[in-house]
């Protein structure tokens, strides 16, 4: 019943920036904590950034820090990550997903978006 649409992936030349948008329907939005995860090409998946339900608590992957910023409007049902100072290493399909219990635990993200295509040319 809970679905994720993301928007906001494409090409993007190295040092620029993208803002991904994953809009939340079929549940109570407030209910979920979100994150984002990403996986590039012959790579497993890994965490990038997810956020507490009411959004009082943040915590992003190392190699992220100080470039991307994950945020979510639950007026709007809707979680963000902006993407600033992109670099090529961060060409990867980004998922966004939501949590029904902990932020923290990536077991804990029971629904997942379809992905979108983020592409860092050097």
């Amino acid at each position: 019943q809970v679905q994720l649409v993301e928007s906001g992936g494409g090409l993007v030349q190295a040092g620029g920036s993208l803002r991904l948008s994953c809009a939340v329907s079929g549940g109570t939005f407030s209910s979920y904590a979100m994150g984002w995860f990403r996986q590039a090409p012959g790579k497993e998946r890994e965490f990038v950034s997810a956020i507490s339900r009411s959004g009082s608590s943040i915590y992003d992957a190392a190699s992220v820090k100080g470039r991307f910023t994950i945020s979510r409007d639950n007026a709007k049902n809707t979680v963000y990550l902006q993407m600033n100072s992109l670099r090529p290493e961060d060409t990867a399909v980004y998922y966004c997903a939501a949590s029904g219990r902990t932020y923290y635990n990536t077991a804990d993200y029971n629904y997942w978006g379809q992905g979108t295509q983020v592409t860092v040319s050097s």
